[in-house]
């Protein structure tokens, strides 16, 4: 097959995300506000731009680590500033975990430092919304984000899904991130595979 055969066409980006991620939400169960599905259509529009997810750090240019993130929260001389550094946190949060997660196995920190980390954020910035219109419409997509971020990673799986055949490794990799999360989709591609998960096993994830 030719690089050309193998290019899917897509006319709007954001059509392409949205049919995806609705298709994704029916597949795994996921019900949430249609502002909330439109959040997480728009974070993968803005992301598909580099510029946009990465910045500069002392490292040089890529993703600040997530624990600076919330110091830059934690130290904001504004509750907007605050609010934009805890923003900036859930979301890369969100789509590191959601498109990356096999990469995290490599890495000091695994998808549930990601999962709590960005949950948090999300949390706490619907606490710190005004109560304005506006501000109670992202106040309520902010707490369901908070409270459904594990299926919302789950979702953002399904969209990256690679299609690649498993190995044993990537049987014990994925029985590995449901003993962090305890995420339903991971289950479900266990049992596809022919491994039950414990229900006695010992998880990380806190309903």
């Amino acid at each position: 097959m030719s690089n050309a055969e193998r290019v899917i066409p897509v006319a709007n980006l954001q059509e392409f995300f949205r049919d995806s991620i609705n298709d994704a939400m029916e597949n795994q169960g996921v019900d949430a506000d249609d502002h909330t599905a439109y959040y997480v259509v728009n974070l993968l529009t803005v992301f598909s731009r580099s510029e946009a997810l990465y910045e500069q750090t002392e490292q040089g240019f890529g993703i600040k680590p997530l624990a600076r993130m919330l110091g830059d929260a934690v130290q904001a001389e504004s509750q907007e500033e605050r609010n934009v550094a805890l923003k900036r946190l859930g979301d890369v949060s969100l789509f590191v975990a959601g498109f990356f997660y096999e990469s995290l196995a490599r890495s000091l920190v695994d998808v549930d430092y990601y999962v709590n980390m960005g949950g948090g954020a999300y949390g706490s910035l619907s606490e710190g919304l005004g109560s304005t219109t506006r501000g109670r419409v992202f106040q309520a997509v902010y707490a369901e984000l908070a409270n459904k971020f594990q299926d919302f990673v789950d979702v953002l799986n399904e969209v990256r899904d690679m299609a690649k055949s498993s190995s044993d490794h990537d049987v014990l990799r994925l029985y590995e991130i449901w003993l962090r999360t305890g995420s339903r989709r991971v289950a479900g591609l266990l049992r596809e595979l022919g491994v039950e998960p414990s229900q006695f096993a010992e998880t990380r994830f806190q309903h």
